[in-house]
């Protein structure tokens, strides 16, 4: 990279210092829209300016080789060492490919004592020695561990080592808020001097050591976390990294891209690597091997064999299953449930099958219908979709119910329906709660919506219900109530909400879907809120997912099972695969009469009286 007098090319950072920009002088201004061209992503600003996002630029920099004037291009210095430095990190990234499976040198479990340093005192398991081993003979890495098997405590590792080498001084964690707590608890107990470790308030702080924050904050706060990165020698670290699958279609991805390549030091941590398939792969690895990950994994996975896919990126990634944690195994089942009458009736209307009584409302329902997250919500309960008198009104349900006046119009019938028929899942749900309580055990209540939440908290007020959403204002306190107070006995949140980050294995052995969406990652990170490392020896642990016959629920189920097959399979990960297959069960409440119904509910209501 040579440097001119008179250059013909400049090539230096933008101003946030997240981005390359290309400058031409006039007589090149033909060439420069050439080059330009032949960039993946374009980025031309005018006549003779091209800007590009870091990875984009890495992408293509080969290109950069056809420039006619090599001798008269000038690179400003920091983008030159960091655009040799990714350039050697895919040689080795490709080097490591090209081994023979396990021919990686791999340290072993006192080596990793030694390079931890005096100041590391947490205990390690043997699978986390293993895993720690292994990213520290890459140059950057992944690690895919299912949830729930230490993979703050193995970042954390990674990062002593690299500062015990002196490579890296301080450490940016990307998380959820929900993982907040894991990581400020583990900084403060894996090391003797706890590094000051901070959340990130408007700015970074410059004296912390560990900063962290979260993915919504990181597109306002580029330039100032790339100034943090810059400073010193950084090393960041992507906690449930699935979040910016998306790479740079998205605003998570883009920003985690564009940060990227400013660190010593990168490594992410994910149990769901590709809910959605090789695309959500494909984009996590370019963020670990800027310019490169995306070639490796296209190439990998071209024409389907996930075997083959699987064996080839191996040695990129490291990776514990649920069956190395030695948990014991947890039953996971589907209860198909029969929808009532007037609720089958306005379904059906919602997808455009119309009764002779539905044909009166066809323009109200034709609004409503068809939209995948109304369906799910119809799939629950028609009623949801009703605006109450505010945004999560729970349902009122009439006990007993009422009978639909004669002349009544279907639209009418939708909006009170709670009045006439009770859901079937709601009622499900409830019995195993009781069930439960009764036996002593709490029940984790899995639902999308918020007014589902507010519904089931009316409900089922008589087990004192903690409840978690995105709104909810004290959401430790609902946590600690759920952990602590014996009377607690379920809690109900959704998985966006509380799907990461946070343990509630000591406690709860119990979990229950009222419904689930389209994001396979999402059910998988749930599902281990309750089933991770540190459970107990011959815990049973019973996960029950409630499906709607005939409904959008059983899309859903199909969908779901071909993503967690992919992902089992290019993980080499039968756990995760086996969850593609649910057992079906019968309905639990199926035996239940009216009577049943009205004298569960009335216990509820006195209860909430007292």
């Amino acid at each position: 990279m040579t440097q001119s007098a008179e250059p013909s090319l400049r090539i230096a950072f933008d101003v946030s210092r997240t981005k390359a920009v290309l400058r031409a002088d006039e007589p090149f201004r033909a060439e420069l829209t050439r080059l330009a061209a032949r960039f993946p992503a374009g980025g031309q600003r005018g006549p003779l300016t091209l800007e590009l996002s870091l990875d984009d630029f890495l992408v293509g920099v080969d290109v950069l080789a056809d420039w006619p004037y090599p001798d008269s291009v000038h690179w400003e210095d920091e983008l030159g060492a960091l655009v040799g430095s990714v350039l050697d990190d895919a040689d080795q990234a490709e080097q490591q490919l090209q081994q023979e499976p396990g021919g990686t040198a791999i340290l072993d479990g006192g080596t990793v004592s030694e390079l931890l340093g005096t100041d590391w005192c947490a205990d390690l398991t043997d699978f986390q020695r293993r895993d720690i081993a292994r990213l520290l003979s890459l140059q950057h890495g992944a690690n895919f561990s299912v949830p729930g098997a230490g993979k703050t405590r193995v970042g954390l590792a990674v990062y002593a080592a690299m500062r015990e080498r002196g490579d890296v001084r301080r450490l940016l964690v990307v998380s959820p808020k929900s993982a907040y707590e894991s990581w400020l608890f583990e900084s403060e107990h894996c090391f003797k001097e706890p590094p000051l470790t901070t959340v990130m308030a408007r700015s970074p702080d410059p004296r912390a050591e560990i900063l962290i924050v979260n993915y919504e904050r990181l597109d306002k706060s580029l330039a100032g976390l790339a100034s943090w990165l810059r400073a010193v020698p950084s090393m960041v670290i992507l906690d449930e990294a699935h979040r910016m699958k998306l790479g740079a279609r998205g605003i998570y991805g883009s920003a985690c891209m564009a940060l990227g390549p400013l660190s010593r030091r990168r490594l992410i941590l994910t149990g769901t690597p590709a809910p959605n398939g090789a695309r959500d792969l494909e984009n996590l690895l370019s963020f670990v091997w800027p310019g490169h990950g995306r070639r490796v994994v296209t190439e990998a996975v071209d024409g389907g064999d996930l075997a083959h896919a699987s064996s080839v990126l191996r040695p990129l990634f490291t990776r514990t299953t649920k069956n190395e944690l030695g948990l014991p195994p947890f039953q996971t089942r589907i209860r198909y449930l029969k929808m009532p009458g007037h609720h089958r009736e306005v379904y059906d209307a919602l997808v455009g099958r119309f009764t002779a009584r539905a044909e009166a409302s066809r323009d109200e329902f034709d609004a409503l219908g068809k939209a995948m997250l109304r369906l799910l919500m119809a799939a629950t309960s028609p009623a949801l979709l009703v605006e109450g008198e505010s945004r999560y009104a729970p349902l009122t349900y009439q006990v007993p119910p009422l009978e639909v006046p004669e002349g009544e119009s279907l639209y009418s019938i939708m909006r009170n329906l709670p009045r006439h028929e009770l859901s079937p899942k709601y009622k499900e749900a409830l019995k195993i709660v009781g069930e439960n309580a009764e036996a002593g055990r709490k029940t984790l209540v899995w639902t999308t919506f918020v007014r589902s939440l507010t519904t089931m908290e009316r409900m089922f007020s008589a087990y004192q219900p903690a409840v978690v959403h995105g709104g909810t204002p004290d959401r430790e306190e609902q946590i600690r109530r759920f952990r602590e107070d014996p009377d607690c006995h379920v809690l109900l949140s959704n998985p966006a909400t509380l799907g990461e980050g946070i343990s509630l294995h000591h406690v709860c052995h119990d979990a229950v879907y009222v419904d689930r969406d389209f994001m396979a990652g999402r059910f998988l990170q749930s599902l281990d809120r309750i089933h991770r490392l540190g459970l107990a020896p011959g815990t049973e642990t019973r996960v029950t997912v409630l499906a709607t016959e005939g409904t959008i629920d059983e899309v859903v189920a199909l969908r779901l099972e071909e993503k967690l097959e992919f992902m089992g399979r290019i993980l080499d990960d039968p756990s995760v695969q086996q969850l593609a297959d649910l057992e079906e069960e019968p309905s639990a409440a199926a035996g239940m009469d009216m009577a049943d119904v009205r004298a569960l509910l009335r216990h509820v209501d006195a209860a909430a009286a007292r």
